[in-house]
């Protein structure tokens, strides 16, 4: 029995995607993986009547993501639109694989639950108007306003209490992508949140800080006077 060739569809993608890393492309994009597959399976992911000509892109990307999709088998992490590199858990199904050793699905990790505290406080930050502003490339249209709701401060706030408010955000953002992983969380409310979300949270953070530093170095001012 050839193990390899008896490999079901995830599973060849998985030894394309461990293919790219080990010619160095770490992460990965999707396109390069649709490629990649189709050269070591031209007949798995050939374009009907074309197979040897041009790759099904649809046979790799629908098998990426979903339910039943390698991201969700822990195989693959998401590390960007579009980018993804192969996970610990997903080295371990290739080593099997090579080995001739029988698939088996790795067992699914307990459920993250985020407590209600942590919930408002990643919705507060997602909903807030600077993220709004942010995602819709509005970046110019933020005022210091926005910045101020989204740490959760104001402007009678002066020296430490200002930078303790700022670092709590932070450390509790650090928290979050902690518990949140590569595979992300389902809240309460049924709505997904993944490491994506957690980078843009942080993206904005860091804008935010380099746009209104000289607000907040006056703010800190105020309370030497």
């Amino acid at each position: 029995m050839n193990a390899i060739a008896d490999c079901t569809v995830p599973e060849k993608i998985l030894l394309a995607a461990f293919q790219l890393e080990q010619q160095g492309q770490s992460p990965f994009s999707a396109e390069a993986l649709v490629v990649a597959a189709w050269q070591k399976f031209p007949r798995t992911f050939g374009l009907k009547g074309y197979s040897d000509q041009y790759p099904d892109s649809n046979k790799v990307l629908t098998s990426i993501m979903g339910e039943k999709g390698l991201t969700r088998r822990g195989w693959l992490a998401k590390e960007g639109q579009k980018l993804y590199s192969v996970t610990r858990e997903g080295r371990d199904a290739v080593r099997s694989l090579k080995a001739g050793e029988e698939m088996t699905a790795p067992a699914a990790p307990p459920a993250i639950k985020l407590t209600r505290d942590q919930e408002k406080f990643l919705l507060g930050l997602l909903n807030s108007s600077a993220v709004e502003k942010y995602q819709q490339g509005l970046k110019l249209e933020l005022t210091f306003a926005d910045a101020c709701r989204f740490w959760g401060i104001s402007e009678g706030l002066r020296g430490e209490a200002l930078d303790d408010r700022i670092d709590h955000v932070r450390e509790e953002l650090v928290d979050l992508r902690r518990l949140v992983g590569d595979k992300g969380v389902d809240l309460s409310s049924g709505r997904h949140i993944g490491p994506e979300d957690l980078g843009l949270i942080q993206e904005v953070d860091e804008y935010l800080t380099e746009r209104f530093g000289r607000h907040l170095t006056l703010l800190r001012a105020r309370a030497d006077r």
